[in-house]
């Protein structure tokens, strides 16, 4: 469950936004595209707390109880995404190509593989609840 929801939330997320730097980037603008990942990131970012915000401000003042202890581990591997997705770039001298694809897909695998060991309770204190 843990890795279909991961994977069908990943790509019907990015893929719209991989398409779209993918073509800017054939176009010679990569600008565009590192533009575009940043920005998908940060987006998500404020997503996750806006729902939260708006509730306590304007509907109820009470705190809000989130049953999911896993918000803090994927609030911390979005912001390290931007910070990784920026080192490796410059590293490879701020140009997208098939090496630093191959390296975003092997940190995705890695993130895929915490998340489910996360999800399954073997990695970290959280426990995902079973469909009944």
């Amino acid at each position: 469950e843990t890795v279909m929801g991961l994977t069908l939330l990943a790509a019907g997320t990015s893929i719209p936004d991989a398409v779209a730097s993918v073509l800017v980037t054939r176009e010679g603008k990569g600008n565009m595209a590192m533009s575009n990942i940043v920005g998908s990131n940060v987006f998500d970012l404020l997503c996750l707390g806006a729902p939260w915000f708006i509730k306590t401000v304007f509907v109820d003042l009470s705190p809000v109880e989130v049953n999911s202890s896993g918000m803090t581990y994927t609030a911390a591997s979005l912001l390290l995404s931007i910070i990784f997705i920026f080192a490796a770039i410059h590293i490879n001298g701020w140009k997208l190509d098939k090496k630093l694809g191959v390296t975003c897909l092997l940190a995705y695998l890695v993130f895929l593989v915490i998340s489910v060991l996360n999800g399954l309770g073997i990695f970290g204190h959280m426990l995902a609840r079973t469909c009944t």
